[in-house]
């Protein structure tokens, strides 16, 4: 059994380096073909210590489609946002790696390191 869950874009750099670097250690999710769930999200945010918002990707098509940067940013429209992710898996930020109850987006040098 693997360490590592990475919700892993095939064709994004930096998912493949985190993919690269785990080798074995890590079971890959093609969340875009394979979504999570409203409650993986939520999990996964908890894991982070995270927001919804804080895991968006505003640059992508669809979130302007459905106009997610001008949303509010509160406990009000959390649940609105989880159910935006779970739609649109575009919009979730790559690549997330989780190891037991902490996970990173690893996008950054040193993430592996956050999750020991």
């Amino acid at each position: 059994m693997s360490q590592f869950t990475v919700w892993h874009n095939p064709s994004c750099s930096k998912s493949r380096a985190a993919r690269d670097e785990l080798g074995a250690d890590a079971t890959l999710r093609l969340y875009k073909e394979d979504p999570p769930t409203e409650a993986e999200i939520v999990d996964v945010l908890a894991k982070l210590g995270a927001e919804p918002w804080d895991i968006t990707r505003f640059s992508e098509k669809a979130a302007a489609e459905i106009g997610i940067g001008d949303w509010k940013r509160d406990a009000g429209t959390r649940d609105a946002w989880i159910a935006a992710l779970a739609d649109n898996p575009i919009l979730i930020q790559r690549p997330i790696v989780m190891r037991g109850d902490r996970a990173v987006v690893a996008r950054e040098p040193g993430w592996r390191d956050r999750l020991k």
